[in-house]
């Protein structure tokens, strides 16, 4: 019989593993998707106001999660006990950090700057996931979490002539949206499949995001051409969904906190498309402060696993 227990304890070692690691894949795979979004964003703005921009992507990504629901036969409302995880994912991942960043970028961040700044937003998620979920991380954590902290603020006053930019508390409102959103959509996928959850989310966004996606249209003074058009079919069918898939699914297969750590690739990766795509140029300074975070981060992660208690099912 002990043997026999053996057995089965180390098949559910096996089946816990290739779960982590599956769960890590296809939150790389969100990850990478995300990265783009801030060039993306810049690209979609030649064309369109950052009001419209919001709305617009949010519009054009609901058209593709009903599509989504419709065809695989599942209910086009989500179910009336998750209403309020909906909606706060909807107030995140759908309105917040895509207008405060939009508004931020609009405002003179460069997409670099933006990178830097928001590379909290895994230690910001596991923050999320501590008061969602019960955990109590060692104190090493919020050292760490306070350590990225400073080097952010260092790099926004050394790069503000030592004060915030406007632009800068609106990186921090989109930073503050997307960890709610992480969070919350984490915690559903564990029960309902990733790309549910964010096609709920946007049907939820739907009454708001629609109506005046076309009131804007109509009313305001937008230039399409084909590089924003572009842009605005990037963040509004990639960044707004296809990117949250993977990214849910990964986030409920491998842990908020194990599978969130790829997310410190992303500052890095979009520093590198903003030098591909954008020409930008950005000093050491940059990949400095965007390393120091990174660092800092991946300390927050490794340190709130060793002394939390695990979450349950909820």
């Amino acid at each position: 019989m002990g043997a026999v227990a053996e057995g089965g304890a180390r098949s559910r070692d096996r089946g816990v593993r290739r779960s982590t690691w599956l769960g890590t894949a296809l939150a790389v795979l969100g990850v990478v998707s995300f990265s783009g979004s801030f060039p993306g964003t810049v690209f979609a703005m030649r064309g369109f106001d950052p009001y419209l921009l919001t709305f617009a992507r949010a519009g054009l990504a609901t058209l593709a999660a009903v599509a989504c629901l419709a065809a695989a036969g599942a209910p086009l409302l989500p179910p009336r006990e998750h209403l309020r995880s909906y909606l706060v994912i909807a107030v995140g991942v759908v309105f917040g950090f895509p207008l405060f960043s939009a508004l931020a970028l609009n405002g003179g961040a460069s997409t670099a700057h933006a990178a830097v700044v928001t590379g909290l937003l895994p230690a910001a998620t596991a923050v999320g996931a501590v008061l969602r979920a019960g955990e109590r991380p060692r104190p090493l954590f919020w050292a760490a979490c306070a350590a990225g902290a400073l080097s952010i603020t260092a790099f926004v006053l050394t790069r503000g002539s030592g004060r915030f930019a406007v632009a800068d508390l609106l990186l921090v409102l989109a930073l503050v949206g997307a960890a709610a959103g992480y969070t919350e959509g984490g915690r559903l996928a564990r029960r309902t499949p990733g790309w549910q959850v964010i096609s709920y989310s946007l049907v939820v966004a739907a009454p708001i995001t629609v109506p005046v996606t076309v009131v804007l249209a109509f009313t305001g003074d937008s230039r399409p051409d084909a590089v924003s058009l572009g842009g605005l079919a990037y963040v509004g069918l990639i960044s707004m969904f296809l990117g949250f898939v993977p990214w849910y699914a990964g986030l409920a297969m491998g842990g908020i906190a194990r599978a969130g750590q790829v997310q410190l690739a992303q500052p890095l990766l979009t520093l590198l498309w903003a030098w591909l795509l954008l020409d930008e140029r950005f000093g050491w300074t940059t990949v400095a402060a965007a390393l120091a975070v990174l660092v800092c981060v991946a300390v927050t992660q490794m340190s709130r696993g060793a002394g939390a208690r695990r979450p349950g099912r909820t």
